[in-house]
């Protein structure tokens, strides 16, 4: 069976992710094959719009599939993941600036590198069972694939704690925050699917663009920016154990890496992240391009989706004790040859 379906299907280039057993995520020949055929359809006249889709009903992507990076990792290998994360990358500028309407339906989870495929579109679809999320923390990173970017675009406070926490977003949070655009009840998915086939054009979606969101995020997006607009990470978290409004995205974000969740918290307030995907891909990109050799995330991988124990050991045991060092460190300037070239 092949992992991913690429076809010319009526007025639309259609894409298929087809690995719902390994919910969706993302080889490296597919990120190859998305951008082949992205390129090629570029130019072609027939092809009115582009069609993102996938099998299986958990997920419509999970992320990367970064048990392929481990193992590369593990022999010593970090040229393959510094190869990964750049093609990666580009797949995620390329979608963000195409010139073609790129119309993708989210359903289940989408998350990390699946919201580097979907969430850079024109056309954003969500619906009855959507969810939306940066996790990269929990696995030793920080959030990638332009979703920094995406995070910070309805205030940057809002994408600090998005960012940190991991937090899930269900269908109005990601419209309310801009991971998506429209809400399309999934049992009329085939029938619009259909329609964007037969006709290429996209007009009647505007018709499923909600007003009234009933988004936990808008409820709270004051408290938000108030309590991340403090200047230290140490009292917000004093503040979240305070509100109960933050007790599972606090749990979340302590389990998670203390050193992916402190370089996080700067990287998201570097201005760089607010200019644009591309801006905010390079400086990504001089986190990732360093972390399977000096971060948390090969010890990430093996906890969670290797081993599945879900027992990491980090390099540090809490946020205290990261060394501000560390974090400039992995966030400063590559060399001329090694920055990310996009």
């Amino acid at each position: 069976m092949k992992d991913i379906l690429i076809r010319k299907n009526g007025h639309v280039g259609h894409i298929t992710l087809n690995r719902p057993k390994a919910l969706n995520a993302l080889t490296y020949d597919m990120i190859l094959e998305i951008e082949k055929a992205l390129i090629s359809w570029k130019e072609n006249t027939k092809i009115k719009l582009i069609l993102v889709d996938s099998n299986g009903d958990k997920a419509f992507c999970s992320g990367g599939d970064v048990s392929d990076l481990y193992r590369h990792g593990v022999s010593g290998n970090y040229k393959f993941g510094k190869l990964f994360w750049a093609d990666e990358y580009r797949l995620n500028l390329l979608i963000a600036n195409y010139p073609k309407p790129y119309v993708v339906f989210m359903q289940g989870f989408t998350m990390g590198g699946g919201v580097g495929i979907s969430c850079h579109g024109s056309h954003r679809i969500v619906g009855d069972t959507s969810i939306i999320a940066m996790p990269e923390c929990g696995i030793g990173l920080v959030p990638d694939v332009g979703g920094s970017f995406l995070l910070t675009r309805k205030s940057k406070e809002l994408g600090i704690y998005l960012g940190i926490t991991g937090s899930h977003m269900k269908a109005d949070d990601a419209i309310f925050t801009n991971f998506a655009d429209f809400f399309v009840e999934e049992k009329y998915w085939e029938e619009a699917k259909s329609k964007l086939i037969k006709t290429g054009d996209t007009t009647f979606l505007n018709k499923f663009k909600r007003e009234s969101l009933n988004s936990p995020l808008k409820k709270n997006l004051r408290l938000i920016i108030d309590l991340f607009s403090i200047n230290k990470l140490s009292l917000i978290i004093e503040e979240m154990e305070m509100n109960p409004v933050f007790v599972h995205s606090l749990k979340k974000m302590l389990s998670a890496s203390p050193l992916s969740v402190l370089t996080s918290y700067h990287m998201l307030q570097m201005p760089e992240i607010y200019l644009s995907v591309k801006e905010a891909l390079k400086i990504e990109y001089r986190f990732t391009s360093r972390a399977q050799e000096y971060t948390d995330f090969q010890e990430g991988i093996r906890s969670m989706i290797i081993d599945k124990d879900r027992k990491p050991v980090w390099k540090y045991p809490n946020i205290e004790e990261v060394p501000i060092q560390e974090v400039s460190d992995l966030l400063k300037p590559l060399s001329s040859a090694s920055e990310l070239k996009i």
